[in-house]
C-alpha cells in the first residue's frame, strides 16, 4: 500500500494513505490548532473507530472537544448548538469526521464562529458570499469515513432549511478545507448498503459534471477518470468490505467527483435536494435511485458524451447493436442491482402525493441550472413520476 502514502494540494492539501489519521495532530499543528472541536455524527460517536482519533490527539497534548448532535441531513438548528459550544469551549478550529453531513456540518460551524449575520445570509445566490467575516472563520481538517459525498474538498455545505422544507447550499470559496486526510482503514467498516448508496453519490457527481454543458475541460477530464476507477473498484468494495486498495481509491473516487462539479451538477441533485429535505432520506440513495431516469430524459443532449464514455469505459461493444448511450445507461442499471440499490422511488417509501411540489422545487434548485437540457416543473415531474413507477424508457 506504499503506493498509496503521498500528500496532494489539488484542490487542497490532501494526505493520502491508510492509517494517516494517525497524523491528525500534525495536521492541527500546521494549522496552530490546539483546541479543536471535532465534529461527527451520533452513530460515529459512540463507536470505537473515534478513538483512533481522540487517543493521539490527547497523547499529542490537544484538548479536544466533540460535538455530534447532528442530523443525516444537518439543520441550522444542529448549526447554531455546534457554534455555541464552539464559542463555550473556545475552540479555534474544527475537525469534521465522518460522511457527508458531519463534514457539512463542521464547515457549516467553522464559518459560522465569528459571523453576525444568521446562516441563511450566505446561501449560494448571487455574491451572498461576499457578506462572510473572514476574519470570523476558523481551520478546517476534514476526514471523511465514506467515500461518496466529496465534501472534504468542497466550497459548500449543505444544510437543511426545515421551516421552509428546503436544502440550501452555504457556499464560500474559503468554506474548502485547509487539510483533507483520505485514510482507507477509516471505511474498511463501513457496511455493504451505505458502500454503495455513498459510492453511486460519487458517480452522480462524476456524471453529471461530464454531462454538464459548462466550459471546464479540467474537470470533465477529472470525471471521465474517477468514473473509471468507481467502475473498476465499487463492485470490489462492496463485496469484499476488506479490499483496502478498493477502499482507498474509492475515496480517491469521491473526492475527484466533487472536485468535478465545479463544472455543474444537474437534474438528478435538483431532485434529491427536494426528496432529501422532504422525506428525509439518504443523499447518495436517492442519487442513486434517481440516475437512470434523468439519464433517459437527458438522452437528446448527451448522446456524444455518453459515446466517449462508454468508449473510455470499454462498454462499447457489450451488446453489439447498443449505442454509446445504451451501453451506459445498461451498465448503470446493472451496477445499481449488483449493489442491491432499490430500482425505484416508492421501493424506499417516497409517493407521489407531492409530485407537483417536488417538480417546483427541483426547477429552482441551483443544480438544474447546469443539467444539459432545460426542464421546466412539467418534465420534472414527469421525471419523477418515471422513478416512482421505476419506468425507465429509451
Amino acid at each position: 500500500m506504499d503506493q498509496y502514502w503521498v500528500k496532494w494540494n489539488y484542490p487542497t492539501a490532501i494526505w493520502v494513505g491508510p492509517g494517516r489519521v494517525a497524523e491528525l495532530a500534525k495536521a492541527c499543528a500546521e494549522l496552530g490548532v490546539m483546541h479543536p472541536l471535532l465534529v461527527t455524527d451520533p452513530i460515529l460517536a459512540e463507536l470505537p473507530l473515534i478513538e483512533r482519533v481522540l487517543i493521539p490527539c490527547s497523547d499529542s497534548g490537544l484538548s479536544l472537544e466533540i460535538f455530534s448532535a447532528i442530523k443525516g441531513n444537518p439543520n441550522s438548528d444542529n448549526i447554531e448548538c455546534g457554534v455555541e459550544l464552539l464559542r463555550e469551549k473556545k475552540c479555534d478550529g474544527v475537525i469534521a469526521f465522518g460522511g457527508g453531513s458531519a463534514i457539512d456540518a463542521g464547515k457549516a460551524i467553522a464559518l459560522m464562529a465569528g459571523q453576525s449575520r444568521p446562516i441563511w445570509d450566505f446561501e449560494d445566490v448571487g455574491e451572498n458570499y461576499r457578506r462572510v467575516d473572514t476574519n470570523g472563520m476558523l481551520p478546517v481538517i476534514a476526514v471523511p469515513t465514506t467515500a461518496g459525498t466529496g465534501s472534504e474538498v468542497g466550497r459548500v455545505a449543505v444544510i437543511t432549511d426545515e421551516k421552509a422544507h428546503i436544502k440550501r447550499l452555504i457556499f464560500h470559496p474559503e468554506l474548502l478545507p485547509d487539510i483533507v486526510i483520505l485514510d482507507a482503514e477509516l471505511t474498511l467498516s463501513l457496511p455493504p448498503g451505505i458502500t454503495a448508496a455513498t459510492g453511486m453519490d460519487a458517480l452522480s457527481h462524476h456524471l453529471e459534471s461530464y454531462c454538464s454543458p459548462m466550459y471546464h475541460p479540467m474537470a470533465e477530464g477529472i470525471a471521465l477518470e474517477g468514473m473509471r476507477l468507481v467502475k473498476e473498484y465499487l463492485p470490489r468494495a462492496y463485496t469484499i468490505g476488506t479490499d483496502l486498495a478498493a477502499r482507498q481509491q474509492m475515496l480517491v473516487a469521491a473526492s475527484m467527483g466533487a472536485t468535478a462539479f465545479q463544472r455543474g451538477l444537474g437534474a438528478i441533485h435538483a431532485l434529491a435536494h427536494p426528496l432529501g429535505a422532504l422525506h428525509d432520506k439518504h443523499h447518495g440513495l436517492l442519487n442513486a435511485v434517481l440516475i437512470p431516469y434523468v439519464l433517459v430524459a437527458n438522452r437528446p443532449a448527451i448522446e456524444a458524451p455518453m459515446a466517449r464514455l462508454a468508449r473510455y469505459l470499454q462498454l462499447v461493444g457489450k451488446t453489439a447493436s447498443a449505442s454509446g448511450f445504451e451501453s451506459v445507461l445498461t451498465w448503470i442499471l446493472g451496477l445499481r442491482k449488483q449493489l442491491g440499490i432499490p430500482h425505484n422511488l416508492a421501493d424506499i417509501g417516497i409517493d407521489t402525493v407531492n409530485a407537483n411540489k417536488i417538480a417546483q422545487m427541483a426547477a429552482a434548485d441551483p443544480s438544474a441550472t447546469s443539467n444539459p437540457m432545460s426542464f421546466g416543473a412539467g418534465e420534472y415531474r414527469e421525471i419523477f413520476l418515471r422513478a416512482c413507477a421505476g419506468t425507465v424508457k429509451l
